[in-house]
C-alpha cells in the first residue's frame, strides 16, 4: 500500500482558491507572497478577487493553480509532512507536473512561477489566435479517433492532446483539421465531439515555438533531484534524474498528457489512494473512471488539511 500525490492542471482554476488555506495557515499566505514577488504581480488578489476571465488566462492560471497546490504542500509539511517518508510518487496534469515538482523540491516555488509564466506565455503565443482549436471526444475507441486525428490532419496538425482516461480523449491542432476530425469521430460513433472554449492548441506539434522557450527557461534555473520520484506526463515512469526531467518538460508542451495510462501505472506498481493537492476535483473524478481499486482524497482546504493530518 502506498500514497502518490497529484497536482491539478488548467482548467481547475477558480475565483477564491485557496483563499481559506491562506487565512488560515502563515505558510500558505507566505506562498501567494513568494508567487507574488516572484512575478512582480499581485497575482493572489487576482486569484481571490478575479475578475475570472483575467485568472482564466493562461499566463495566470497557471502559476495560479501552483500556488494553491504549493500553499497545501507547505501546510502539509508544517505540520509534519515529510515527502519521502509518506508519498510514493507524484505526478500532476500538463501544468500540474510543475506543481508535482515543487512539491517534490527539483525547482523552488519562485523559479516555478516565474516557469509557468514564461510557459503560459509562450504557448499563447505559439499560434495566433483563432488559428488552434482543442475539441474533447467522448466515448470513442482511442485507435478510431488516431484514425480520424490523421484523416483530417493531412498535411496540417491534428493529434490527441490529453487521454484522460473515462472514454476522455483531447485532440489538438489547426482549427480546419480539428473541426473535421471531430465530425468524423462523431461519424465514427463518439457519444460526443465537443469543441473546447480554449486560445491555443495545447500539447500539438504547434506549440514547438514554446517547447523551444521552455528549453531555454529550463536550462537556466537550479535543477534538483526530487525528494521522490515524478511519473512523467510523456513517458509514464517514474523520473528522478533533474536533467531528463527537464527533457520530458520540453517534450510535454507539444506531447500527449497520458494521465490515463499514469493512473493504471499507479494502480499496477501498488498506489492505493491518490491524494489531489489543490484546487477542484477533476483528477480524483478521472482516477475514478480509470481504476475504481484506488481511492482518491482531496487536499484544498483547512477541512482536508486537519482530517490529513489526523491519519
Amino acid at each position: 500500500m502506498s500514497i502518490a500525490f497529484t497536482f491539478p492542471g488548467q482548467g481547475s482554476q477558480a475565483v477564491g482558491m485557496g483563499k481559506d488555506l491562506a487565512d488560515a495557515y502563515p505558510e500558505a499566505r507566505a506562498v501567494f507572497d513568494e508567487v507574488d514577488e516572484a512575478l512582480a504581480q499581485r497575482l493572489s488578489r487576482l486569484i481571490w478577487e478575479g475578475p475570472e476571465d483575467e485568472l482564466t488566462l493562461t499566463a495566470n492560471a497557471q502559476p495560479a493553480l501552483m500556488a494553491v497546490s504549493l500553499a497545501a504542500i507547505r501546510v502539509l509539511e508544517a505540520r509534519g509532512l515529510v515527502l519521502k517518508d509518506r508519498i510514493a510518487y507524484v505526478a500532476g496534469h500538463s501544468l500540474g507536473e510543475y506543481s508535482a515538482l515543487a512539491a517534490a523540491g527539483t525547482f523552488s516555488i519562485a523559479d516555478t512561477a516565474r516557469l509557468l509564466r514564461i510557459r503560459g506565455n509562450a504557448m499563447q503565443a505559439a499560434v495566433p489566435v483563432g488559428e488552434g482549436a482543442m475539441a474533447a471526444i467522448i466515448g470513442l475507441e482511442q485507435a478510431d479517433v488516431e484514425a480520424a486525428c490523421a484523416e483530417a490532419g493531412k498535411g496540417s496538425v491534428c493529434q490527441i492532446a490529453n487521454d484522460n482516461g473515462g472514454g476522455q480523449l483531447v485532440i489538438s491542432g489547426a482549427k480546419p483539421a480539428v473541426e473535421i476530425a471531430a465530425r468524423l469521430c462523431t461519424e465514427k460513433g463518439a457519444k460526443r465531439a465537443l469543441m473546447l472554449p480554449v486560445s491555443a492548441p495545447f500539447h500539438s506539434a504547434l506549440m514547438q515555438p514554446a517547447a523551444e522557450a521552455m528549453r531555454e527557461a529550463l536550462a537556466g534555473v537550479q535543477k534538483n533531484a526530487p525528494s521522490v520520484p515524478v511519473v512523467a506526463n510523456v513517458t509514464v515512469s517514474p523520473l528522478t534524474d533533474p536533467e531528463d526531467i527537464a527533457a520530458r518538460l520540453v517534450e510535454q508542451v507539444t506531447g500527449r498528457v497520458r494521465w490515463r495510462e499514469t493512473v493504471e501505472w499507479f494502480a499496477a506498481n501498488g498506489v492505493t489512494t491518490l491524494y489531489e493537492i489543490g484546487s477542484g476535483k477533476v483528477l480524483s473524478g478521472l482516477a475514478r473512471r480509470i481504476d475504481r481499486g484506488i481511492a482518491t482524497v482531496n487536499v484544498g482546504g483547512p477541512a482536508d488539511i486537519e482530517a490529513f493530518g489526523s491519519e
